[in-house]
């Protein structure tokens, strides 16, 4: 009679986030500030086309490292999740915290499942408020917990060099040039080499709390974002105004992308093109289903 093989749980759980560790730290860097004026997102990323930051509703962020259809899945549950809460009951109901416990509760769920191959995604869910005590940010890591930051949060690549960095550099409520410019000069000293990012490798968004619509998530793009990173005299309030250019970006935020072949394959090293078959009505059924006791008197409110 054979034995059977029978590994400790113990091991199993640290086998599997060695893995996940290993595979998210293969692309780049993705960071998520305070600013003066809201939020600011800041990821490494050469192509133009596979978002690592998108905007998931009204005043809420999305930024995400790992293995791209992973994590894209993810936010497209999470949009659907935000848009059937904000109708059933009030757009007032749908905040970063809820979102972040719902994508906990499906991530503890997958990483925990025996048998199961845990995801290579590390999501970080911000909100900004009306005033500056008032913003959330979220990380939700590929094992489903959930920690709250201040100040800055860093995932994906070389996390824990560019946060050592930030701990250095980084001030209370810089300006948004201040900011931008710190975050980059992170992201390029990955502890292994210091590297010049050019605005061709960032992808950059803000939530902003002064604008007047909603909606409250832009992109920094082209000359925006050339004249932040060199500092340039007005950049910071030139980079706010509302032009065509960041309004046709902002629009386009809610569509959902569908799987694009000919897209470049260098979003991050560790990005995957092949559909994970993740069930994402399950997020939003079990997140709607924790407020089904309180439809009628949130909408009232």
């Amino acid at each position: 009679m054979t034995t059977p093989f029978y590994v400790s749980p113990e091991q199993l759980m640290k086998d599997r986030a060695d893995f996940v560790r290993k595979n998210i730290a293969r692309g780049g860097s993705a960071a998520v500030l305070h600013y003066d004026g809201g939020i600011l997102f800041v990821a490494e990323n050469r192509s133009r086309v596979l978002h690592k930051v998108s905007e998931i509703y009204d005043r809420i962020g999305f930024a995400a490292a790992g293995k791209y259809n992973e994590f894209e899945n993810l936010r497209q549950a999470g949009v659907r999740l935000a848009d059937s809460r904000g109708y059933l009951y009030d757009r007032r109901d749908v905040t970063a915290l809820g979102l972040a416990n719902a994508y906990a509760q499906l991530l503890g769920n997958i990483f925990s499942e025996s048998g199961a191959k845990p995801y290579e995604a590390e999501l970080v869910i911000a909100e900004v408020g009306d005033r500056p005590e008032q913003d959330q940010i979220y990380r939700i890591p590929y094992d489903g917990s959930v920690v709250d930051s201040h100040g800055f949060v860093v995932i994906g690549g070389a996390a824990e060099a560019v946060s050592a960095v930030l701990t250095e550099t980084y001030q209370e409520t810089p300006g948004l040039g201040e900011a931008l410019r710190i975050a980059v000069a992170a992201l390029g000293r990955d502890g292994t080499e210091t590297r010049e990012l050019s605005p061709a490798q960032l992808e950059v968004a803000v939530l902003d709390r002064n604008r007047k619509q909603p909606r409250k998530f832009r992109r920094l793009l082209g000359a925006q974002l050339a004249a932040l990173l060199q500092d340039a005299p007005g950049a910071d309030a030139a980079a706010l105004v509302e032009n065509g250019e960041s309004a046709g970006a902002s629009a386009a935020e809610r569509e959902e992308p569908g799987t694009d072949t000919a897209a470049p394959a260098a979003a991050t090293a560790a990005d995957g093109d092949e559909d994970s078959g993740l069930d994402t009505n399950a997020l939003i059924d079990e997140a709607l289903d924790e407020d089904s006791g309180r439809g009628e008197d949130n909408g009232d409110n």
